[in-house]
């Protein structure tokens, strides 16, 4: 399974953040069929995120086409938030994505469309600082 090129710099912008990673990937099995979301977290005890678990899918976005990169990325994102749903109910979805691809891409009409429409929670990371910029929830 190949991994996001900032698959690690996700990781260790969670883990920055005070994030636990407890699984990477996580492996999601349904019947005889298996799929992996990067990476899952976990929150220690703080007054801010009492316990919270996380599941993040990494996106990088650097192909030529960023609508079809949004397309895959929403089509693992609606897969993922199903099967969780079903096996793993306490644990929350992110899309991850760079603050670049966020600033330009994310605020073009195309994409403002699809968020309006699915609840999808975003990671919004800085890949040179490796660290977290924003959480949408």
């Amino acid at each position: 399974m190949a991994k996001d090129i900032y698959h690690d710099t996700v990781r260790t912008a969670l883990e920055k953040d005070g994030w636990t990673i407890t699984d990477d990937p996580l492996t999601l099995t349904v019947g005889k069929r298996e799929v992996f979301v990067d990476l899952a977290a976990e929150k220690p005890l703080t007054a801010e995120r009492q316990g919270e678990k996380i599941a993040v899918e990494v996106k990088s976005f650097i192909s030529p086409s960023p609508v079809k990169d949004l397309q895959n990325a929403i089509g693992q994102y609606i897969l993922y938030a199903e099967l969780l749903a079903l096996s793993q109910p306490e644990r929350r979805l992110y899309l991850a994505i760079r603050e670049e691809i966020y600033v330009d891409f994310f605020a073009e009409p195309i994409v403002q469309i699809v968020l309006a429409n699915h609840p999808i929670k975003l990671i919004i990371f800085n890949s040179i600082d490796e660290v977290l910029v924003k959480w949408i929830h």
